[in-house]
């Protein structure tokens, strides 16, 4: 056993308000793809850059091509948690973590049963008609490319934010307020070079934890910096963290 792991069983021991902040990184072991890892999305060479098609003005000229593009590689289809979504959901149930703040779409936390989700980015669960609001879920989407459209004919797009587009102000703001109230944050699967979502590593007045297979800009704030696969990590904190209890009762 890894001697980071036992300080990290250590460290969710003792703390009592955790918050985890996670990225891409998280969801890879699900299968899903990273962005900026030696084989993520934006990595491959492509006419048009993914930036590009995954911006508002793009989806608004071209809602086809986007659509393409997005059912092909950001929709989440046939995938299911991995041992860090499951994780983190036992933590939650223990009373220790106060919400998984994600940079993700896909809803492999909720899946994995985890209750407070902040989704920075939105959800690719959840679409909505531009014009009259109306909702509609995955299975719609994909029975009605090329473009599909709402009963009243408008464009339905998903509630996922686009490049040129900005946070949810009362998520960020909520994020912001878990963060700054909690003793421990663990950062994990994020190069935390996005902004606003890598400034919140610097917002908990406690202990500090990245996991992450490359280095980030916080590993020099951090108290403990692990490089290990997080699904892996957190699973093998968490029954170390168990044991530990059981053995004192």
């Amino acid at each position: 056993m890894k001697n980071e792991i036992l300080q990290l069983a250590e460290m969710m021991k003792k703390a009592q308000r955790i918050s985890f902040l996670g990225g891409a990184g998280v969801s890879t072991e699900s299968g899903i793809p990273d962005f900026r890892g030696a084989k993520g999305l934006y990595m491959e060479k492509r006419e048009i850059p993914p930036e590009t098609i995954l911006s508002h003005s793009f989806f608004m000229r071209e809602p086809e091509v986007f659509y393409k593009y997005y059912t092909e590689n950001l929709l989440p289809k046939g995938v299911q948690p991995n041992a860090a979504h499951r994780a983190l959901s036992e933590l939650e149930k223990m009373g220790k973590l106060l919400c998984v703040i994600t940079q993700n779409i896909d809803g492999l936390h909720q899946m994995a049963g985890s209750k407070k989700v902040l989704e920075l980015h939105g959800t690719a669960l959840s679409n909505y008609c531009m014009r009259c609001k109306k909702t509609y879920d995955t299975d719609y989407i994909l029975s009605h490319l090329p473009l599909p459209k709402c009963d009243c004919g408008g464009l339905i797009r998903p509630d996922v934010v686009l490049y040129e587009e900005g946070l949810n102000d009362q998520v960020m703001r909520e994020a912001a307020k878990a963060v700054s109230s909690s003793d421990m944050l663990i950062v994990g699967g994020t190069s935390l070079n996005v902004y606003p979502a890598a400034s919140y590593a610097r917002m908990c007045p406690g202990t500090l934890v990245i996991i992450n297979k490359t280095p980030t800009p916080y590993d020099d704030y951090a108290d403990l910096v692990i490089r290990d696969p997080i699904g892996q990590t957190l699973s093998s904190a968490l029954q170390l963290m168990k044991q530990g209890d059981d053995s004192q009762c």
